[in-house]
């Protein structure tokens, strides 16, 4: 029996009420207010909507943040007037942390250095973004998640939204209601990093076809509130060393918000070998070295977030069109990991964008003919620029610490070749080692021992997840869909120690016992209502037998702050 769903029609739809996908929505209204006021010229009224998974608009947005604001001046130029910044950056350092102990770089590499930057909360930044988008007559709907893509053969006609009011055995409950069909002439996927509309449509179209494989991070932040004096409001501190040592990618970040609030968190390369490594307990790790505990001492942590972050770089972005579609902002992998940036990339994405809906409109025609416009307006636009210029940087890291420090000397001289053009990025999940190659033989998951938190320093996983205000109905669907269970006791337990336990920032996976009378018999628990939608199960699961998909409307973390 089919099941009858409500339609919905409307001429463009964002799907993902991020920077880029809010920057599409407003450059596309002033657009075609400006269009309006030219003599002579056909009126053009599209409907436009934005649908946004989280319960309002900004509750799952979450960035370190330091704003470069170039496009977000492009794009409302008087924002300083009404646009929430915390604060202007007031200086810039980077610190390498041995054990005990820190070394400032004399000089900051130019890359970090953040003058005319601000320190920002993302979430407030993107609530602020809805309201100008509502302000011109913009549709913006939140707890709307896009469950899937609707297609007409291969052209991408809008997307399905999710049901409500399923209970977690797939009955329908009292308050049950179908998702509805949004039917759109074009459809603009701005989910951010591994969206999971996104990776179904590349894979669907093709769109990664000759592209390298999309490389990513995990970074978990804390907010904290401090004494006043502790951090100047506006100092950006950058780290490296301590605690991730020569192997693994990444690094930390200490940004004063304000006079008493310390942004502070750890980027860890999704892309590490060890399948012990633990990026939450490296974070809590992080915070124990006293040049980071004197910072926080006698404070308390107010909020605590994680999300994966696309940091590929240009060789990985997939063809960014499609009949009927566009992939804008991270979703698409527009990010440049060297200056730690995406949001001002974001907005600059959304711009073109919005710039190539309008040509599609005007022509009545949203064939992938025309939307290839938005690669050449890219192309031909400072995001090419900048990302070319950095478009060998997070793969010179495969072999190490040392020998990106090298590549990333080179890259600057070279104006981003290096040595080798392309280089080839690691391989992610494929990457990580099996416990006899790392450890030898008879290791067993009994060899992994989560840190130990204080509750006031360093906390442990449940304590932070209740900081991220993540909340999900219990009586739903799971969202975390494993597709063998039985890999993950069986073999996943003997050859990686099962990892899921270790990467997940939010304690969602666990092994428990099966109470079979076995005291060695585990199963895997799924503790779906912890998860924080940061998708790095779906991303490092060694045999990716996990899917992430949304869940139920206005579920998940409530960034508010972050």
């Amino acid at each position: 029996m089919t099941q009858e769903r409500d339609t919905l029609e409307t001429d463009v739809l964002i799907v993902g009420g991020g920077p880029a996908g809010l920057a599409a929505a407003i450059r596309l209204k002033d657009l075609l207010s400006e269009r309006a006021k030219r003599p002579g010229v056909k009126a053009l009224e599209p409907s436009i909507m934005v649908i946004e998974k989280a319960a309002e608009f900004g509750a799952h947005s979450i960035s370190g943040a330091v704003l470069d604001p170039s496009s977000l001046r492009e794009l409302i130029p008087d924002f300083e007037a009404s646009a929430p910044l915390g604060a202007k950056v007031s200086r810039d350092s980077v610190e390498y942390l041995f054990a005990e102990s820190k070394f400032t770089l004399p000089i900051t590499p130019p890359p970090l250095r953040n003058h005319g930057n601000y320190v920002i909360s993302l979430s407030h930044l993107v609530k602020w973004l809805a309201g100008e988008a509502e302000k011109r007559g913009v549709d913006c709907m939140s707890g709307f998640p896009a469950a899937s893509l609707l297609y007409d053969g291969d052209r991408v006609v809008g997307v399905r939204t999710g049901d409500k009011g399923i209970d977690k055995h797939g009955n329908q409950k009292g308050n049950y209601e179908a998702g509805v069909d949004i039917r759109a002439k074009v459809t603009i996927l701005a989910e951010g990093a591994r969206g999971s509309l996104t990776k179904t449509a590349v894979a669907k179209l093709k769109l990664d076809a000759g592209k390298f494989p999309m490389v990513y991070t995990l970074g978990i932040k804390e907010l904290w509130e401090v004494p006043k004096g502790r951090l100047g409001k506006g100092e950006v501190i950058h780290t490296m060393g301590e605690p991730l040592g020569w192997e693994t990618f990444g690094g930390g970040f200490i940004y004063g918000l304000s006079e008493t609030q310390i942004s502070i968190g750890l980027v860890v390369g999704l892309d590490y070998r060890d399948p012990f490594l633990d990026p939450h307990g490296l974070f809590q790790k992080m915070k124990t070295h006293p040049r980071v505990a004197e910072l926080l001492s006698g404070g308390k942590m107010a909020k605590y977030g994680a999300r994966a972050i696309s940091e590929g770089g240009w060789y990985c972005i997939p063809r960014t069109y499609a009949d009927g579609l566009l992939l804008i902002g991270e979703a698409a992998g527009f990010l440049n990991a060297m200056r730690l940036k995406g949001i001002h990339l974001g907005i600059k994405t959304g711009m073109l964008a919005a710039e190539t809906v309008i040509e599609a409109l005007e022509k009545d025609d949203s064939s992938a003919a025309v939307l290839k416009g938005f690669e050449e307006r890219v192309n031909h636009s400072s995001v090419k620029e900048e990302l070319y210029a950095v478009r060998n940087f997070h793969q010179g890291f495969k072999h190490g610490f040392l020998g990106g420090i090298i590549n990333t000397g080179l890259l600057m001289a070279t104006g981003g070749r290096g040595l080798i053009d392309p280089l080839t990025p690691s391989g992610g999940y494929a990457d990580m080692e099996k416990l006899i190659d790392r450890y030898g033989a008879g290791t067993t998951r009994d060899f992994f021992e989560r840190s130990r938190a204080d509750g006031k320093l360093t906390f442990d996983r449940l304590t932070d997840v209740f900081h991220a205000g993540a909340i999900h109905e219990e009586d739903q669907p799971a969202h975390l869909h494993v597709a063998d269970p039985n890999i993950c006791e069986t073999t996943c337990r003997t050859e990686y120690g099962n990892p899921c336990e270790k990467f997940c920032p939010a304690a969602v996976y666990e092994m428990v016992p099966k109470n079979d009378g076995n005291p060695k018999s585990l199963k895997l628990q799924i503790n779906f209502s912890n998860c924080v939608h940061c998708k790095s199960c779906d991303i490092m699961d060694p045999y990716q037998i996990i899917t992430w998909v949304t869940p139920e409307g206005g579920g998940g973390p409530k960034y508010d702050g972050l």
